[in-house]
């Protein structure tokens, strides 16, 4: 009879430069429309290096990314104008990391 494997829960996540751009960029407190938000995402990737797929591609990555965190709640729509809430670092690359390594501190 053959013994069931265990299984290791391993998950080789990326950082994700896209969120991590929206969020810098919405933590300034400032309300910004998609195209403007977008040419500040699009420039501060390009200086990091973090740029892949094409303008046209990333913009729609970008606005994707960007409802996702008007869903959660962590960016407010005001009509066609985005703006960060206090929460927005929470979608951040490093926010979740620190969570992970709270959560393996505890266990």
């Amino acid at each position: 009879m053959a013994t069931p494997t265990k299984r290791t829960r391993f998950s080789r996540r990326l950082p994700d430069h896209v969120t991590d751009e929206l969020c810098n960029v919405l933590s300034e407190k400032k309300v910004f429309g998609f195209n403007d938000l977008f040419e500040r995402v699009f420039e501060n990737l390009k200086q990091r290096n973090a740029v892949s797929g094409g303008e046209e591609m990333l913009r729609l990555r970008s606005y994707e990314k960007l409802q996702n965190l008007v869903n959660r709640g962590l960016v407010e729509k005001i009509g066609k104008e985005y703006k960060g809430t206090a929460r927005v670092h929470e979608a951040s690359s490093a926010y979740a990391a620190a969570q992970e390594a709270a959560a393996e501190a505890d266990a």
